[in-house]
């Protein structure tokens, strides 16, 4: 392992997401979400192919055993992008990177739902946490809807990137099934194929031809989410998941300023606020995997009583 160079790579993926997330919001006037999910997939994919290429992994990517699988992860992963994109036209970019920290509390429950793992009243206590955090991020937002002055945009925005970060969680989940039989270049490479295949199935609702600068930032888009899928995937190969995770929490400071800058958006008080909570439960879930997961190697190694 060496966690330095995980962490390093892990910041360049968080940063690398974060310009590809501005540069579909940027266009998000010019396009609808459905084309923009093309665009991020088809143009990350020869990306993707060539550094399957040079490790010598495009066999082993393009092999699997359960095609199904890889189309419901598919189906998944691209909800999640489309919803994500959809949010990103409606919604302050640091509101929508706050609210999608949501994601990996929501993992915690469809793991237990779905996968049987056990629910321990700490990780309840955070997940509570979690999403008291996100009321929090919406407060001002409730009040304005309590009140019927609430901008339909708005609402919708609110709606869609709540899914993003529920069906990203799913994701997380099937991902977690997957890996127990397919390989992480596979899982990558097909998820590409897939995204790009159904985000054609939105061609009939609206596609416009987008102009150079739209388009040119489109596939700057897809080639950059290719460069940042593969920094994040080399970063898992340097260091522990439990390491890395916190480190997600980086793009809060850069969707701040990126929104500030490029876009006019000021975080609100709320808003900074109620990323903390959720940020603060997300660390304490990592942390506390991390403390079950050595307390189990060591169970296994003997060197503590187990039951």
């Amino acid at each position: 392992m060496h966690p330095l160079r995980g962490i390093a790579l892990k910041l360049a993926a968080v940063t690398l997401f974060l310009v590809m997330a501005s540069l579909v919001k940027a266009t998000s006037h010019a396009v609808p979400p459905g084309e923009a999910v093309f665009f991020r997939s088809a143009f990350a994919m020869p990306v993707i192919i060539g550094w399957l290429a040079w490790r010598g992994d495009l066999s082993t990517g393009l092999r699997t055993a359960r095609p199904v699988a890889h189309l419901w992860r598919g189906v998944i992963g691209t909800s999640a992008m489309a919803c994500g994109f959809a949010a990103l036209g409606l919604l302050p970019l640091p509101e929508v990177t706050a609210l999608g920290y949501l994601a990996p509390i929501l993992t915690v429950l469809f793991a237990a739902m779905l996968l049987g793992e056990r629910l321990r009243l700490f990780r309840i206590s955070m997940v509570l946490l979690g999403l008291a955090g996100v009321i929090v991020i919406l407060w001002p937002r409730l009040t304005l809807l309590r009140t019927g002055e609430l901008e339909t945009a708005a609402l919708f925005g609110i709606v869609f990137v709540l899914a993003s970060a529920s069906f990203r969680a799913l994701a997380h989940v099937h991902i977690r099934r997957l890996t127990a039989t397919e390989e992480t270049s596979a899982i990558v490479f097909w998820f590409s194929v897939t995204a790009t295949a159904l985000s054609l199935a939105t061609l009939p609702f609206g596609w416009r031809v987008p102009g150079p600068a739209e388009a040119g930032m489109l596939v700057g888009a897809g080639l950059i989410g290719g460069v940042a899928q593969i920094a994040l995937t080399s970063a898992y190969r340097f260091g522990h998941a439990s390491l890395l995770a916190p480190f997600d929490y980086a793009s809060i400071l850069l969707a701040g300023a990126v929104g500030y800058l490029v876009f006019d958006e000021v975080p609100t008080v709320w808003m900074i606020a109620g990323a903390g909570v959720v940020m603060i439960a997300g660390v304490a879930i990592v942390w506390r995997e991390r403390q079950l997961g050595i307390r189990r190697n060591r169970a296994r190694a003997g060197l503590t009583p187990q039951g």
